[in-house]
């Protein structure tokens, strides 16, 4: 049962990964590519450590990818945020004037 758990995992944690990748390559500006990258990947992550975490059971080192998984948390969505602030400020974007 535990393998079963943690192959749903990667598999969702891949799954999430190529989806980003793909929105990456097909969105049209950085605003829908870097939200694309941003919530893929966080999730993806998130995924392939939590079968991490299944597959050491309860350890020293399951807390340390616990604590990875909390910092991807917090600070994936925040990188993007300010990637998105800055790029606005710059005006690389111009309210979406390309789609």
């Amino acid at each position: 049962m535990k393998m079963v758990f943690i192959t749903l995992f990667l598999l969702g944690g891949l799954f999430f990964f190529s989806v980003g990748t793909i929105g990456i390559l097909r969105f049209p500006d950085l605003q829908t590519r870097i939200h694309s990258a941003a919530k893929c990947d966080t999730l993806g992550a998130v995924l392939c450590l939590l079968a991490l975490v299944i597959y050491s059971g309860i350890s020293f080192v399951s807390l340390k990818i616990l604590l990875v998984i909390v910092f991807i948390w917090v600070t994936n969505p925040t990188a993007t945020h300010l990637i998105g602030k800055a790029s606005m400020k710059s005006g690389e974007v111009n309210n979406h004037e390309d789609i």
